[in-house]
């Protein structure tokens, strides 16, 4: 049963948050009846958020500030969780950030903070939480990972590469994690828009990208909790992504990589 039955003290953790497909994501959770722990550094965002979800399905919904790239805010956000009493029985690791431009061109800083944010803090959540969710016999787990986890890209080669961790790791997790009672599924979007782009230093209009490819995070979100109550090992939001990923899987790597080091707009 990957989405245990909501019930009192029981969570579902949700980092990233404060915005996009994050926020949705708790969104969703609330609407059926979930209890969520909202995890990013802006609290001012997630006790907004938290209001919301208590007032419109009645919800416990808790704040908790942490920047997920310090090892030691993270140990700190675990034990004030376990201070309030709560079970984390659904961890939803969607926390991430990328960037823009040749690998050489981007701040040092900031590749290393990409890697502790969409890496460790990942497996690091998963190895606090999946082992009490096995002694109970029950959970799950959702990553977020990315399509630019399914071939490497230029310019944002740091981000290709951690996404393509999260892929693989939560497939094989999957299979680990067989008849324990808990699941594990990758969730790997498109071109969404959310402040991601911005960030990132994309401009709005390549981040998007053409409607074919297009998802609003709402419909994102709702496909992916979906997914996860189904105990689905990978999910790809909509036709034209899936494709990609056909494209990004199979095409040779001699093949793709001077073809998307042509046509691949991001830090052009």
């Amino acid at each position: 049963m990957a989405l245990p039955t909501p019930a009192e003290g029981s969570t579902c953790l949700v980092t990233g948050a404060s915005s996009g497909i994050g926020a949705e994501m708790a969104r969703e959770l609330a609407r059926r009846g979930h209890g969520v722990t909202l995890m990013a550094r802006r609290e001012e965002r997630l006790r907004e958020l938290s209001t919301e979800l208590h007032e419109a399905h009645g919800v416990r919904a808790e704040v908790v500030g942490c920047d997920v790239s310090d090892p030691d805010a993270r140990e700190r956000a675990v034990r004030e969780i376990e201070r309030r009493g709560l079970t984390v029985e659904v961890l939803v690791n969607n926390a991430g950030f990328g960037s823009a431009g040749r690998f050489q061109d981007i701040e040092k800083e900031n590749a290393i903070s990409m890697v502790r944010t969409n890496v460790e803090a990942v497996a690091d959540f998963c190895a606090i939480y999946i082992p009490g969710m096995i002694e109970r016999g029950r959970g799950g787990v959702l990553n977020v990972a990315s399509t630019a986890a399914f071939q490497p890209l230029p310019r944002q080669a740091t981000y290709s590469g951690s996404k393509a961790f999260v892929l693989n790791f939560t497939e094989a997790l999957s299979a680990d994690l067989n008849v324990t009672g808990v699941t594990a599924t990758a969730l790997c979007p498109g071109r969404v828009p959310t402040e991601f782009g911005e960030a990132a230093g994309i401009s709005p209009e390549l981040h998007e990208g053409p409607r074919v490819v297009y998802k609003p995070p709402d419909e994102v979100a709702r496909t992916a909790i979906e997914a996860l109550a189904k105990g689905r090992r990978l999910v790809v939001p909509g036709l034209a992504n899936k494709l990609g990923t056909v494209f990004g899987h199979y095409t040779p790597r001699s093949v793709a990589i001077p073809l998307l080091d042509r046509f691949y707009p991001v830090g052009k």
